[in-house]
């Protein structure tokens, strides 16, 4: 049995409507979901459902029984008041899991930056979180992404409203991206086969090599009208993070992931593409999500 947790979210769903289009090649598939309403009539009737959070250990167990696969996905909580304890508290239950129970592999959304990133936030907090877990002795696949593509859509007002891609990097140096959908669908790859053993970093990086300024023009291009990119600095950011109702910690933490990933480069040039596990072009990206989302926000 395969385990997905964050089904509802944004990778967690695509990772489900994988497995689901799979067949019987997945098997049963059981879902961890807070609010079981959320997914789609189609999913709900195909899956088995524990209704909760996978960071409260009862949960993770009652759903880790007869489980031999877990897609696992720490999911983002902009309110919470320490980042390396929102961390700590989503890895304690599966560890806990892996060791009294039947669970052999899992399949986990981390970042890359291994052995290179330091003081980066939120990617040194799962970089960690993969060592616990690793520790446990467990066959083990890390699907490591740079700069997720989605990220963007928090910018669709601003974007459609004052041409403007605000980010808090150099717009000359090179930022590599990745679709949330390459992520998912190398996840459902993952959990779908039951031959790989060990623990290893699977590297999930897109065809490009674009500048956030390539990227402004990438975007003006797609959608017809002027775009421009904006860098903000580091006290912009974490202003413009609580404004949006950020902790002080998470957006402190933030803060360092933007600075590490602009200094460290562990999202730069040097990381190769992956065009196994991350096909899908910036471009493509932008006339398949993006443009729809900016057109929509017109009303």
């Amino acid at each position: 049995m395969i385990l997905v947790t964050t089904p509802t979210g944004q990778i967690g769903s695509q990772v489900l409507d994988s497995l689901l289009d799979a067949g019987d090649a997945a098997g049963d598939v059981r879902v961890i979901v807070r609010d079981p309403a959320r997914l789609p009539p189609h999913v709900r009737d195909r899956v088995e459902t524990v209704t909760g959070s996978h960071a409260d250990p009862e949960v993770t167990a009652k759903a880790c029984a007869g489980v031999d696969r877990v897609f696992w996905l720490v999911p983002p909580a902009p309110t919470a008041d320490s980042v390396d304890g929102h961390f700590r508290a989503f890895t304690r239950p599966l560890v806990d899991a892996i060791r009294t129970g039947g669970v052999e592999r899992v399949v986990a959304v981390s970042t890359l930056g291994r052995g290179v990133a330091r003081d980066a936030g939120q990617i040194s907090a799962s970089l960690a979180m993969d060592d616990v877990v690793r520790a446990t002795g467990v066959h083990h696949r890390a699907l490591c992404p740079p700069y997720l593509m989605e990220n963007l859509l928090h910018q669709v007002a601003a974007i459609r409203g004052s041409g403007v891609l605000a980010m808090a990097t150099y717009g000359d140096r090179v930022l590599r991206t990745c679709a949330t959908r390459d992520v998912g669908a190398t996840a459902a790859r993952l959990l779908l086969d039951g031959s790989w053993t060990g623990q290893d970093d699977v590297p999930v990086v897109g065809p490009d090599a674009l500048t956030p300024e390539d990227m402004a023009r990438v975007v003006a291009e797609v959608l017809g009208r002027p775009v421009r990119f904006q860098r903000l600095d580091a006290a912009e950011y974490a202003a413009a993070l609580r404004r949006h109702g950020a902790s002080e910690d998470w957006a402190r933490a933030l803060t360092d992931l933007a600075t590490a990933t602009a200094e460290q480069g562990f999202y730069g040039s040097t990381a190769p593409s992956s065009p196994d596990t991350a096909p899908t072009s910036f471009r493509s990206w932008c006339e398949r999500v993006l443009r729809p989302a900016v057109l929509n926000a017109g009303g």
